[in-house]
């Protein structure tokens, strides 16, 4: 990257830096229980709105991996899971009625809430729909995870976003709060996936699976990128650019090898669709809060009126994170 690029990445991530700050305004403290936060912590940053059918479990999920704390920002639900989390001991609290739209998609209020709590922490930033997949966790914690990857110097970890759904309808089963969302949907594409290199930021840039298969097929450039980078050591002069899809400085966003070998990689296993599904998009296109205009949303509510199912005779069920490897969505690389 030339000296005239490099200033302009600076100058975009100070920017969204004064976004941060800006946005901050919105959000007011439900609880804050950041005191009890200790060195070494590994911290969950996230957003949502009306999950609270999906929080038990979620929150499990990742106190079992061995979160710390979890930091969530609510915006403006109305179906009593803002209440639910503020009785959480692990949770520290934000809501805001703002715009999640103009807060670019909730990522300003998270940079803000990591360059003020997560400086030195490794963070894990993800939606109450995506459950991270490393290697060797069903054995080890995260810790162990984040204690390697400081060791061998690595100061951010790729996850590719894979979509799970039942096998049949996705409304034909229904979902009880405290159920692990892999019990209905356990099904997932394992090829048809897109990749090029983001030559701006250095990423790679996936696309696929089934949202492009059944949602987008006459033109599957339009459907939602499925690159991530979710696990960061994170300092105050960090920022994400665009969701997790992409960070700054643009360092962060090389987790992978560019001359052929292979760097320690993730899954977010992303399990939007069960029976909740149909009315959330319907919901979502009123709102029109979404990425250009909420195109997604639009196909996602025209496909499912119709045939509200996404398996197909490719579909693989989900067993383990050695599946994933051996299918080649995700790499232990070089740890033991």
């Amino acid at each position: 990257m030339g000296a005239w690029q490099s200033y302009r990445m600076r100058l975009r991530r100070k920017r969204a830096k004064v976004r941060a700050f800006r946005k901050h305004f919105s959000m007011r403290s439900v609880v804050d229980r950041t005191d009890r936060i200790r060195p070494g912590d590994v911290l969950l940053f996230s957003t949502m709105r009306d999950e609270h059918v999906r929080l038990p479990y979620f929150l499990r999920y990742y106190r079992d991996l061995g979160i710390s704390h979890f930091l969530i920002v609510d915006n403006d639900s109305t179906d009593g899971g803002s209440d639910y989390l503020a009785q959480q001991d692990d949770v520290s609290l934000w809501s805001t009625k703002a715009s999640y739209k103009r807060a670019r998609f909730g990522i300003d209020w998270l940079n803000w809430l990591q360059s003020k709590y997560g400086h030195g922490h490794w963070t894990l930033v993800v939606d109450p729909d995506e459950f991270f997949v490393y290697p060797f966790c069903d054995t080890r914690p995260i810790r162990a995870l984040t204690d390697w990857l400081d060791t061998s110097q690595v100061k951010s970890f790729g996850a590719m976003l894979l979509d799970m759904y039942p096998k049949g309808r996705i409304d034909a089963v229904p979902y009880c709060a405290g159920q692990n969302p892999l019990e209905i949907a356990a099904w997932f594409d394992p090829g048809n996936y897109m990749i090029e290199k983001n030559k701006k930021f250095g990423n790679l840039w996936i696309q696929g699976g089934p949202r492009a298969r059944v949602f987008f097929p006459d033109n599957p450039k339009k459907a939602p990128a499925l690159n991530k980078t979710p696990l960061i050591k994170w300092h105050r002069r960090y920022a994400y650019e665009s969701s997790t899809h992409m960070v700054l400085p643009r360092g962060l966003n090389l987790t992978y090898d560019e001359w052929g070998g292979e760097k320690a990689s993730g899954i977010l296993l992303h399990a939007k669709f069960l029976d909740t599904f149909t009315a959330k998009a319907a919901e979502e296109l009123t709102r029109r809060q979404h990425y250009s205009a909420s195109v997604e949303y639009k196909a996602y509510a025209e496909i499912v009126q119709h045939n509200p199912e996404l398996w197909c005779k490719w579909s693989e069920k989900y067993i383990n994170w050695r599946q994933l490897e051996i299918l080649g969505l995700m790499s232990k690389g070089n740890w033991a």
